[in-house]
């Protein structure tokens, strides 16, 4: 598949008067509201185009299978290090590049790493008008014009097709090691946040079922000293990996409880709050991260309430997982907002072509 391939199917569609449905490995079709439109699968165009390890950048078309992007950088020893989730895809592969900048999600270290957004360098986007457009650039100083590549992360593929992407890559850590403390959701919300005024290498952290789980990493001589500072139990390697792994593809004991919750009709939200927002007091089981900034609740507690309770504490709720999204899946926008997203909209996909109705129904 090539981008002229891409390009004729979008004119295409524009012609008929149909939309598109944009899609890779589909690892992701829970998130936002559903799906609709033709299918256009982009799992075809894929690849690595371009790798300078010196550089810490690479460059992927947007198919790529992210495990294969991250086996192609842990031979040079470098990661991404936002660690987005690769959740479950088709029996193809588990999440692909264009997916991971389109849901703009990041795993367990985004509170220290930071997000898809701030590793993104540039890309390639296809517009409603078949038009292959090129912003930013492949080096980290790039700075010329509009931020428009980062303006894409999140945006569900609505406002056009990500082809193919330029990203901040780094060396993994020399050291790593994880701890466990017993303490509830309050003790642990005042550790992390103790914690975070001070010079200690915590990338990670989780706190469920009265226990707070932190990773340290970085140099050997650093994380050797913030265990003796901490204290805590320390979990072997070969057990702390796959909670780490199970935590960031969102298929560990937390998120297989969710999902069940979620089948009896629960709803599984994402709260993203300030880190020093107190306990929320909603029902059902809670799963806390990035140092108390983001906040998992499987709960059947009334849509409208929990987002309530998530405005009052200065943050936001998404619907992560739910049978029924009809009180949709991002919190309403303020009419200010809403119509910087339909100008957006407008601007690059004039004729709605692209994923209709998947961030909002209008756009």
């Amino acid at each position: 598949m090539t981008i002229q391939q891409l390009q004729e199917r979008i004119k295409d569609a524009a012609a008929r008067g149909a939309t598109l449905d944009i899609h890779g490995h589909r690892s992701k079709a829970f998130y936002g509201q559903p799906p609709g439109g033709e299918a256009l699968d982009i799992s075809d165009f894929s690849g690595v185009t371009s790798y300078e390890p010196s550089e810490l950048v690479v460059t992927a078309k947007a198919g790529t299978a992210i495990t294969e992007l991250e086996a192609l950088l842990a031979e040079q020893g470098q990661h991404l290090a936002f660690e987005p989730p690769r959740f479950r895809g088709s029996e193809r592969g588990r999440g692909t590049v264009g997916g991971m900048v389109a849901a703009g999600l990041s795993g367990p270290a985004r509170a220290t790493a930071g997000s898809v957004r701030d590793h993104i360098l540039g890309l390639t986007l296809i517009n409603g008008r078949a038009e292959a457009m090129n912003f930013g650039g492949t080096v980290m100083k790039n700075v010329a014009g509009y931020d428009v590549s980062r303006l894409m992360a999140g945006s569900l593929g609505v406002l056009g097709l990500i082809a193919e992407v330029s990203i901040k890559v780094l060396p993994r850590p020399v050291a790593s090691t994880t701890l466990r403390f017993e303490m509830d959701q309050v003790q642990a919300l005042r550790e992390l946040n103790r914690w975070g005024g001070l010079p200690l290498p915590i990338q990670a952290s989780a706190c469920w079922d009265g226990a707070l789980i932190l990773r340290l990493a970085g140099a050997q001589a650093a994380v050797t000293a913030a265990v003796r500072s901490l204290g805590g139990e320390t979990i072997p390697q070969d057990l702390a990996l796959p909670f780490w792994e199970g935590l960031r593809d969102q298929s560990d004991e937390f998120f297989q409880g969710a999902e069940r919750a979620v089948q009896g009709g629960a709803r599984l939200w994402r709260l993203s709050l300030p880190q020093t927002a107190p306990v929320l007091h909603l029902s059902g089981e809670q799963l806390v991260e990035w140092g108390g900034a983001q906040r998992w609740v499987t709960s059947a507690q009334p849509p409208a309430q929990v987002r309530e309770a998530a405005a009052a504490a200065g943050g936001h709720a998404t619907l992560f997982r739910a049978l029924d999204k009809s009180p949709g899946t991002f919190s309403p926008l303020s009419a200010p907002l809403l119509r910087i997203h339909r100008e957006l909209k407008k601007s690059f996909d004039p004729q709605g072509l692209f994923n209709p109705g998947r961030l909002y129904p209008d756009l």
